[in-house]
């Protein structure tokens, strides 16, 4: 493990959980937080350290393995508490606070705490003791209806929208927001992240396009959703696809003059919604005469606003995220590197994964528990 990046200091309890909960303390620890994962001991199965698991949600932080039933690794939990400047959780409203370690109580043991929960509805509401995942949050948000083809139905993005973009990021930056406050009142406070909360609020530029009549009920057929000709994916000749964004007019007219449809004269009037099916028609059987190296080898690096679409292998191998180092290979495994970047305290992946329970030992010396202590919380099975 290394220490390097913004938050280099800053101590952070990570609750184990599932999705979200692991993406925000990944970014938490990818700015230099020493974050110390609380895994169930039941999970605890041993493994060799030279070889981790290959997890990107969970690199770059220690592994405690603790059983959260047992009142001596509740009392152990509450001892880590009393160093830590902030802990994250993921489980349904009321499990901590039914496990002894709500935050009532771990505010009592340290004042300054900042205590964040991770829901996808909410700490409150109808909704709040409901199962759910990412695809039902977004729907709720009014976050999903928005995408898909035009008389087709919603399209899922995967999970980024809920889990991860209007969960964690909000809950890691809720966490950060905490820190700082603390740091000038000396008191801390729960921040309540519900991935619902955050997918709406994703959806706040479209919610003022719908205000001034510029984005219509119907997907499919708006501006950002491929309803336009000029700002949609297309299958190219070798059944490879490539993105176009050309909004601006000048960015529009580059696109027409590097795909030879400059001589199209109908296609000038580029914001006549009323022809935009039939342009997209044209532009599409434009785009299949080129296999998608073709048409790198025009646009790239010109003002269309042009990308190829890579899948997640080709990503890694593209030149332009070489350069930038976009991706980074932690012990063996091919992976997003830390991001944003900084100029005086780079962020950086800290380590690879643990196994759970890896560092029970060091975790809790660091604490203040002697070997006597470590040995009778083994001994109770609080620990393993």
């Amino acid at each position: 493990m290394t220490a390097s990046g913004p938050l280099a200091g800053v101590r952070i309890l990570e609750l184990a959980g599932i999705g979200p909960g692991p993406f925000a303390a990944m970014l938490l620890a990818d700015m230099g937080a020493e974050v110390i994962r609380i895994d169930r001991a039941g999970s605890v199965t041993g493994g060799d350290p030279a070889n981790p698991p290959s997890d990107p949600l969970a690199r770059g932080r220690q592994s405690i393995g603790i059983d959260l039933k047992n009142p001596d690794g509740v009392e152990a939990v509450l001892r880590l508490v009393e160093i830590a400047d902030a802990l994250i959780e993921g489980f349904r409203p009321g499990v901590t606070e039914r496990l002894g370690l709500g935050p009532d109580v771990c505010l009592a043991r340290n004042p300054k705490l900042v205590y964040g929960r991770m829901t996808g509805w909410g700490q409150d509401g109808p909704y709040a003791q409901a199962a759910g995942h990412d695809i039902n949050y977004i729907a709720l948000a009014g976050a999903l209806h928005p995408i898909g083809r035009a008389g087709g139905p919603p399209v899922p993005p995967l999970n980024l929208v809920g889990d991860f973009g209007g969960g964690a990021m909000f809950l890691a930056f809720g966490v950060v927001c905490a820190l700082l406050e603390s740091k000038a009142s000396g008191q801390g406070q729960v921040v309540d992240a519900a991935m619902v909360d955050g997918a709406a609020l994703l959806t706040s530029m479209f919610h003022g396009m719908k205000a001034i009549g510029f984005h219509g009920p119907e997907r499919g057929t708006n501006l950002l959703d491929t309803g336009a000709h000029f700002y949609d994916v297309y299958e190219c000749a070798d059944g490879e696809y490539i993105s176009i964004g050309s909004i601006e007019p000048q960015f529009y007219a580059e696109l027409l003059r590097l795909s030879g449809l400059d001589a199209d004269a109908d296609l000038k009037s580029q914001m006549d919604r009323s022809r935009w099916p039939e342009f997209k028609e044209r532009v599409a059987e434009c785009f299949k005469q080129k296999t998608r190296d073709e048409w790198c080898a025009l646009m790239e690096h010109t003002d269309v606003c042009f990308a190829p679409v890579l899948s997640l292998w080709e990503a890694p191998e593209h030149p332009a995220n070489v350069a930038r180092n976009v991706f980074t290979e932690v012990a063996g495994v091919v992976q997003p590197n830390a991001a944003p970047r900084f100029s005086r305290t780079p962020s950086a992946v800290q380590g690879p994964a643990a196994h759970a329970g890896q560092h029970t030992d060091q975790v809790l010396a660091s604490a203040g528990f002697n070997a006597d202590d470590i040995a009778k919380l083994r001994e109770t099975g609080a620990v393993k």
